[in-house]
């Protein structure tokens, strides 16, 4: 899976910078195409030309050296990139990287890419165990990027324990395992909607709900990640996406996400409605803003259109799932939304539970397919838990459960 790929080995300076000098001549072996970025104390470990004779590619490690004037360095090897591995990632590189900082050739170039990156720790065992390395390494994973967890062993430092870099083999065969698996939907196109909806009221005041929009967001990454061309369409949200397979939808109303949706729809084979739409709207909206009166205020509400029904009503080769945002008996309920709405799935969770309401960073879901097979996945992040729901559509599709 690396054969014939451009590799981007950045290296930082620790003593294990000594290991990425094999993993280099490994990479290059397999049919991979690497290019090296070390760092300033990287290459107070190992020399750039030794790079240079493995890799048979100039080294660069200085971000104001253009070797080629007619491109920016940084951001040409940016775009260069099919995928970059850090090996070794010391505790300030990490650090660096999950705080946005580049300061120096090899930072710069990571935040200007979009490739996958693996990254590869090697650092004292308490150093890895510190909370601020923890809590770094927590928010990377959380912004996609893959972790190759350092082995147990003999320390340079003098210790025995986690830390050690892993070995150059073991760090080929856990991305090209990574990237064997995670190309499953290729071919496929995904349509997710996300986020809240916003119903307005006059020009200043409007309803709406506690949604962010993360799982969405979060699934549409996944899904992109995993090969599929997705199409998000989200109400108002402050969450970004971070692939180029992405095309966002930007919709504020009920009724502009239900055109959205049924205007892509037709063209898409997996269909994700995790959007918290309203329900109900003004019946009427008023052009100027509403003052302050004497006594109570009433509004009389109208039905939305129910988005997920009318996409079950129409759906012809579609795998169509739902979610069930529920606070009691969320089986029940959930169950019964996956028979009336005509869908192939439904997520399932219960808002109310700690870790798992709109806002969290994290989620507990219950995944119940029309055969009525369920899969708990525990509490975890929404991008670990968007990649599980994935995987489990992408069975049913394959069992013929549509």
């Amino acid at each position: 899976m690396v054969d014939q790929k451009n590799v981007l080995l950045g290296v930082s300076g620790g003593i294990a910078a000594y290991k990425a000098c094999a993993l280099t001549s490994k990479l290059t072996q397999k049919g991979a195409n690497v290019r090296v970025i070390m760092t300033e104390n990287a290459a107070k470990f190992v020399s750039p030309l030794t790079f240079q004779a493995l890799s048979r590619n100039p080294v660069y490690t200085d971000t104001f050296d253009e070797k080629d004037p007619s491109k920016i360095a940084h951001i040409d090897l940016a775009d260069w990139a099919d995928m970059i591995i850090i090996a070794p990632a010391t505790a300030n590189f990490i650090g660096k990287l999950a705080n946005g900082i580049a300061n120096d050739m090899l930072s710069t170039t990571l935040l200007a890419s979009e490739a996958a990156v693996y990254i590869a720790p090697a650092m004292n065992v308490h150093m890895y165990g510190h909370p601020a390395v923890m809590e770094n390494m927590e928010k990377l994973a959380g912004w996609g990027y893959h972790f190759i967890e350092p082995g147990a062993g003999y320390l340079a430092c003098g210790y025995v324990g986690k830390g050690r870099l892993e070995e150059p083999e073991t760090i080929i065969k856990v991305i090209e395992e990574h990237q064997n698996v995670n190309r499953f939907l290729s071919g496929k196109k995904l349509l997710v909607s996300a986020g809240p909806t916003r119903e307005k009221i006059d020009p200043v005041r409007f309803f709406t709900n506690r949604s962010t929009g993360k799982m969405g967001f979060a699934i549409a990454d996944a899904a992109a990640e995993l090969g599929a061309e997705v199409t998000l369409v989200t109400g108002p949200s402050e969450q970004k996406v971070s692939h180029s397979r992405i095309m966002r939808i930007d919709v504020e109303t009920a009724e502009e996400m239900y055109q959205a949706m049924h205007q892509f729809f037709p063209s898409n084979d997996i269909v994700i409605k995790a959007a918290a739409v309203a329900d109900y709207r003004p019946k009427k909206v008023y052009d100027q803003k509403l003052k302050k009166q004497p006594g109570t205020w009433q509004i009389e509400m109208e039905r939305t259109n129910d988005i997920l029904q009318s996409l079950g009503e129409n759906k012809t080769h579609q795998f169509l799932v739902g979610f069930a945002a529920e606070t009691t008996n969320p089986l029940e309920y959930g169950v019964n939304k996956l028979e009336k709405k005509n869908l192939d799935a439904i997520v399932i969770n219960n808002v109310s539970q700690k870790g798992a309401g709109f806002g969290e960073d994290t989620n507990i879901v219950t995944y119940l397919n029309k055969q009525q097979e369920k899969e708990e996945i525990e509490i975890a992040s929404k991008k670990e838990v968007a990649t599980k729901l994935l995987t489990l559509i992408n069975r049913d599709i394959k069992d013929g459960m549509q």
